[in-house]
């Protein structure tokens, strides 16, 4: 390990962002992280390289402290940057808690840093990480099948939950931004729901099996620009918070859509709610798999395992 790369910090910029801002507020960013002096190397997407590719390659490096610069997606691919290469072949042996994760938040939902208790003002954020103060969260391994593995920071979902991932990564694609994207892509896909069947279990208990609309899985406590699914969910506690949306009428959902925000959706008594360090989502069949969001990121369909990992990483944290 090279000692340079140990004691800086490696900026992984999503120049793509904040609907391809983010370098402009990069440039804001770096001149208050050197005014700060925190010795930092900065690394650019868009060159061939995406976050998750450039975090693992600077982890090769030497680098054991990143700072994510983007929104939620950022987060995502920087986390599974690192947690690739401590799975990865390599003659030394790393661990997640070797590795330090701050945030500057560019993207538009910003859910991460919500569940942390990490500032929304840049500002904010760069004296945090000059601060030095430090906090652990769990990492969730996802697992589809034996091909498709990613590991969550935040919340997943299955069902409806990724079908409005779905339609909001479309839109903003399109370079449309705000709140309005998720609220707009939730109602859409309510009106037009499709229930489908599945089994789920949390520590191989069967805690739910029947028609669903959605099932949320959250480390954290914040989705969609705001929206509370798994409001009670605590990011170090070792445990995933799962709620099931069951196969309900849209007079039920219409009146209980406010709770998302209000954080009291775990008071909705037609709602299936646990506690546990291993979900399982099996479908009935081929035509109940349905698709699979990390941190607002669809990696595939159902079935699907989420899982605790024993070892947790560092986060920049107001703790």
């Amino acid at each position: 390990m090279i000692k340079e790369e140990c004691n800086r910090w490696l900026a992984v910029v999503n120049v793509f962002a904040a609907s391809k801002n983010a370098g402009a507020v990069w440039k804001r960013a770096a001149v208050m992280l050197e005014d700060a002096e925190v010795p930092y190397k900065a690394s650019f997407t868009g060159k061939g390289d995406n976050a998750a590719a450039l975090t693992f390659k600077a982890c090769a490096m030497g680098y054991r402290r990143f700072i994510a610069v983007g929104g939620d997606g950022t987060v995502h691919d920087v986390l599974n940057g690192i947690a690739e290469y401590v799975n990865s072949d390599k003659t030394e042996k790393v661990f997640l808690s070797d590795f330090t994760l701050a945030v500057l938040p560019v993207g538009s939902g910003n859910d991460w840093v919500k569940s942390a208790g990490v500032p929304s003002v840049i500002s904010d954020a760069v004296r945090l990480i000059a601060a030095g103060k430090t906090a652990v969260q769990d990492v969730v391994r996802v697992s589809l099948g034996t091909d498709v593995v990613s590991y969550m920071a935040n919340i997943g979902g299955v069902g409806l939950d990724a079908r409005v991932c779905e339609i909001v990564n479309r839109q903003k694609e399109q370079g449309r931004r705000g709140k309005k994207l998720y609220i707009g892509a939730l109602l859409y896909c309510i009106r037009h729901r499709v229930p489908v069947r599945a089994e789920v279990l949390c520590d191989g208990k069967r805690i739910f099996e029947g028609k669903y609309l959605s099932i949320a899985i959250g480390n954290g406590k914040y989705s969609g620009g705001g929206m509370r699914q798994t409001p009670l969910a605590v990011m170090d506690d070792g445990l995933i918070d799962v709620t099931v949306i069951p196969d309900i009428s849209l007079w039920t959902i219409a009146r209980k859509v406010p709770r998302l925000f209000t954080g009291t959706f775990h008071q909705v008594d037609e709602l299936t709610f646990a506690r546990c360090s291993r979900v399982e989502v099996i479908p009935a069949g081929e035509s109940d798999a349905e698709p699979v969001e990390v941190d607002g990121e669809v990696i595939g369909r159902s079935p699907v395992v989420f899982e605790v990992l024993d070892d947790k990483l560092n986060i920049v944290a107001d703790a």
